[in-house]
């Protein structure tokens, strides 16, 4: 990331960067890039939902979804994201608003539960440890931080998280009780897992025979280009590898529908399946099965999924374009940053020198941008380097922005040439 500058051209690249952050500071900027959460906008395409369903009370099936009943969701809804999510509809639940709730419904359920296979409850065992691609997801930190379990940085690569590290990890720690995957336009740096990665994964030695995969694909549906990425389906592949029960997998309609009254998935074995359904009976009578039906009706079927996600697209595309161009325009060639290029999902990450990226975030947050704090895409907040930030497109308007990421490309360019010039 480093491009040579003689003396006099840092000094005036210098006090340009300097100038151009007293004019930003002076603007009295009030902007957000933090969460990756759909723009009103968005949830517009799917205002019709509100007047769903109607006089209707009745499924397929003929249950009255008024009525209590129903754990594993309505099978309508279910065979509509069965393709999406890469599980056959008998294998998957439908149940509430959230999938971060089952995920940390699912952790709850193993910690003081047998998990199939396991020799007994996690929260009897005297360590338990995560492994986490990183950057990653900050939730899903968050939720091995609330439970104590202890996380260990696995660096991702263009083909998902390095399998090496991943398998010896795996292999040599019985403690080590799963991983933390997002599998499809990953957040934060949107990349796919490779078929080598998902194959072995599923086929991999695990010492801790309750081992699993948090398999969240959050993107499955979500594209960006004309060419949608593909993934091979590690709930088959661990079939196929004699480890059914190794892999959850979770989705939601949230980032498709209203985010706020999505509906979330579970996928997995039928032991997990029965594993989960047993624990879920102890805490709810069933999920919120007229909000499945509106979904029904207003999706239809994957064909309809697929169309209304076309319509969020052309409402994101514009947005991610305009991040690259910027990047590009401002820091190309200086030698102070690096970028991805997502082909989908909700984020563009942002590589800046070592030892920048809280600086770059303290800037940005006195000229009146806020960003997602540096280090949140690492476990414990920790980005040892110093150098990544996220970058959430979504939420703003387009104009919005388009000023934030001319100011953000400010920051950078300060804090970097202030850095080379020390």
């Amino acid at each position: 990331m480093t491009t040579e500058l003689s003396p006099d051209s840092l000094t005036g690249l210098l006090e340009r960067a300097r100038q151009d952050y007293q004019d930003l500071a002076g603007r009295g900027l009030s902007l957000d890039l933090t969460r990756g959460k759909p723009a009103p906008e968005q949830l517009d395409l799917s205002e019709e939902l509100l007047s769903l369903p109607g006089g209707r009370h009745t499924s397929a099936d003929g249950t009255d979804v008024r009525n209590y009943g129903g754990l594993q969701g309505l099978v309508e809804l279910r065979e509509i994201f069965a393709d999406v999510l890469q599980v056959p509809a008998e294998q998957l639940l439908a149940l509430g608003n959230s999938s971060l709730e089952l995920m940390h419904d699912c952790l709850v359920h193993a910690l003081l539960s047998v998990v199939p296979g396991a020799e007994s409850r996690w929260v009897d065992q005297e360590r338990i440890a995560f492994l986490c691609p990183t950057p990653g997801y900050d939730r899903h930190f968050a939720l091995c931080q609330r439970f104590g379990i202890d996380m260990i940085p696995v660096p991702m690569t263009p083909e998902g998280p390095d399998m090496d590290a991943v398998e010896r990890l795996v292999a040599e720690d019985p403690a080590v009780k799963g991983i933390w995957c997002v599998p499809k336009y990953s957040n934060p740096d949107g990349v796919s897992y490779s078929d080598e990665t998902v194959a072995r994964l599923a086929s991999m030695q695990a010492a801790a025979p309750d081992f699993r995969i948090f398999w969240d694909n959050a993107y499955a549906a979500h594209h960006l280009t004309d060419e949608p990425v593909e993934i091979a389906d590690l709930l088959a592949a661990c079939a196929e590898a004699g480890n059914a029960d190794r892999v959850f997998v979770f989705g939601s309609t949230s980032k498709i529908t209203a985010a706020g009254a999505g509906v979330a998935f579970f996928g997995s074995s039928p032991a997990n399946l029965k594993w989960l359904l047993a624990n879920n009976a102890k805490r709810s009578i069933g999920p919120d099965k007229i909000n499945q039906l509106r979904h029904v009706m207003f999706l239809r079927d994957a064909d309809g999924v697929r169309a209304h996600m076309e319509r969020q697209r052309a409402l994101l595309q514009p947005k991610f374009e305009a991040v690259a161009r910027i990047l590009e325009s401002e820091l190309g060639g200086t030698g102070l940053a690096r970028w991805t290029d997502p082909k989908g999902g909700y984020f563009v990450t942002l590589e800046v020198p070592d030892g920048c990226a809280k600086e770059v975030v303290r800037r940005a947050a006195d000229a009146g941008i806020v960003l997602t704090p540096a280090g949140a895409t690492h476990p414990y907040g920790d980005d040892p380097r110093d150098a990544t930030i996220r970058i959430a497109p979504s939420y703003p308007s387009l104009a919005e922005l388009e000023q934030a990421m001319q100011g953000l490309t400010v920051c950078v360019r300060l804090v970097g040439y202030e850095q080379r010039a020390r």
